[in-house]
């Protein structure tokens, strides 16, 4: 696309973001701004966001230990009881939250886990993944993995199916979900995970636009911070600087060149994100891996996008597919 092309909002989305629309947050320099300007966002937009009403939903917190020992926290959702769901041997979903690998929680990412714990009638499991500079790659994917192992370890406690479980993953979530289904392939783990849910995920370290690409009018997840997150998440012990010929597919799984054997994925992004040609490539990746794929591209809106779209038709209908995808597990 030539510098003079113009990229244009969605018409209900520019309506519902006008009011915010004069607000331009600082450039952040460094993880620790970048964690602070995101938490607001996030808090912010989250108290804007209507939590269903319909019906209560149930949160329980559960221990697990990570591969290292560090002991953590995995939030259960109980949806309302239904009758249409059996008591025992249920499907679930383990829910990774977004926040570009330095912020985020499942506290602050609740209002979402309820809102498809409700529709889709199925048990979410988020486990308080650690957050990098000060637990970079791999400890979030370790973190990710060992809930997995605790979900199918203890599934006649949790009254679930093993065999049908589903990740999700938003953003920085999406790319620990694919990463962590990319080490559940290669460690041949047992029961497979049944369906890999990517919304508009975090998968490459090396994506990068041009100063005078018309996509960066739109970002609201821009160049630096995306470098910011990156190279937190990359910054631990034998670090690999972003960009390097060397990162892990498992950090970056964008970089993977044998996807086949991964689970059934669904995948979604908006024509204004920052990541669209690197979802859009995966998405090539894994077709070609002979991966049964969805995809979805939901034209003029940018990444996280239903946050403060929440009641435009492009946000109903991608909340739909979404609840779609999940309930037939």
């Amino acid at each position: 696309m030539s510098s003079d092309q113009k990229l244009g909002l969605d018409p209900d989305y520019a309506k519902a973001i006008a009011p915010y629309a004069s607000y331009v947050p600082p450039v952040p320099k460094d993880a620790e701004s970048l964690r602070k300007q995101n938490d607001f966002m996030i808090d912010t937009v989250m108290s804007l966001f209507p939590c269903p009403a319909r019906s209560r939903v149930t949160e329980t917190e559960l221990p697990y230990k990570s591969a290292d020992g560090t002991e953590l926290k995995l939030h259960r959702f109980d949806p309302p009881a239904s009758s249409s769901i059996p008591s025992a041997g249920n499907p679930c979903v383990l829910y990774l939250h977004g926040g570009g690998f330095v912020s985020g929680s499942v506290t602050s990412f609740r209002k979402d886990i309820i809102r498809y714990a409700v529709e889709t009638g199925l048990t979410f499991y988020a486990p308080a993944y650690r957050l990098s500079p000060e637990a970079p790659f791999p400890k979030p994917l370790e973190d990710a993995y060992a809930a997995l192992e605790f979900l199918r370890d203890s599934a006649q406690e949790q009254r679930i199916d093993p065999k049908r479980i589903a990740v999700m993953g938003i953003s920085a979530g999406g790319g620990l979900a694919a990463g962590l289904a990319l080490k559940a392939r290669d460690k041949k783990f047992e029961p497979a995970i049944k369906k890999l849910v990517l919304i508009y995920p975090m998968l490459d370290d090396r994506t990068r636009i041009g100063e005078e690409h018309p996509l960066n009018e739109h970002l609201t997840w821009t160049n630096k911070k995306n470098e910011i997150g990156w190279e937190a998440y990359l910054g631990g012990a034998g670090a690999r600087t972003v960009g390097s010929p060397d990162v892990s597919v498992y950090a970056a799984p964008a970089r993977a060149e044998d996807v086949s054997g991964l689970p059934p994925t669904y995948l979604d992004i908006g024509g204004l994100d920052l990541f669209k040609d690197e979802v859009n490539a995966f998405g090539g990746k894994l077709l070609a891996g002979k991966v049964d794929v969805e995809f979805h591209l939901y034209p003029g809106v940018p990444h996280a996008w239903e946050w403060l779209g929440h009641e435009c038709p492009v946000t109903q209908k991608a909340v739909q597919n979404r609840v779609s995808t999940l309930r037939d597990l």
